[in-house]
């Protein structure tokens, strides 16, 4: 079990052609700590996410950018960073009101914004922020054996 928090950074330019590297770098790390495989696959799609709403919103038609992702370990859990710098986005609806409506025919579902929803519904804890860019935080506890029968304390 680790010791201390340990924090990997990782820069990448905001196009989605780098967005598999901060996939990758998920994958090694959240392995490495012990996370399952369906854990991990819940992280890499919440990640591609937060990156994608990175890549496709932050900076206007044909400015560079970078996201910065950090994915910081403890022995409870994985916190992962995800800041960009450009334009930010208003994020003050509640999570309830992100949920797609059961009612709606699947033709009257627009493309698009329910990345955030799907974020909540893959992680433990998600926080976004809104200074100088937009700053995503994804939380996954790390389910031990021994958390799953005696109550877990996250991170």
């Amino acid at each position: 079990m680790m010791q201390e928090q340990q924090t990997i950074k990782l820069a990448i330019p905001a196009t989605a052609d780098y967005i598999d590297l901060a996939r990758l770098t998920l994958y090694g790390v959240a392995n490495k700590m012990g996370f399952s495989y369906e854990d991990i696959e819940d992280m890499k799609v919440a990640v591609a996410e937060a990156c994608n709403n990175a890549v496709l919103h932050a900076y206007p038609e044909g400015e560079t950018g970078t996201v910065d992702l950090a994915y910081e370990m403890s022995e409870n859990g994985l916190a992962i960073h995800i800041r960009d710098h450009g334009t930010s986005f208003s994020y003050e609806e509640p999570a309830a009101d992100l949920a797609p409506n059961a009612q709606q025919e699947l033709a009257d579902i627009s493309v698009g914004g329910l990345g955030i929803y799907l974020m909540q519904a893959l992680m433990d804890e998600v926080v976004v922020t809104n200074d100088e860019g937009t700053h995503v935080t994804l939380i996954k506890y790390l389910q031990t054996a021994a958390s799953r029968h005696n109550g877990y304390q996250g991170i």
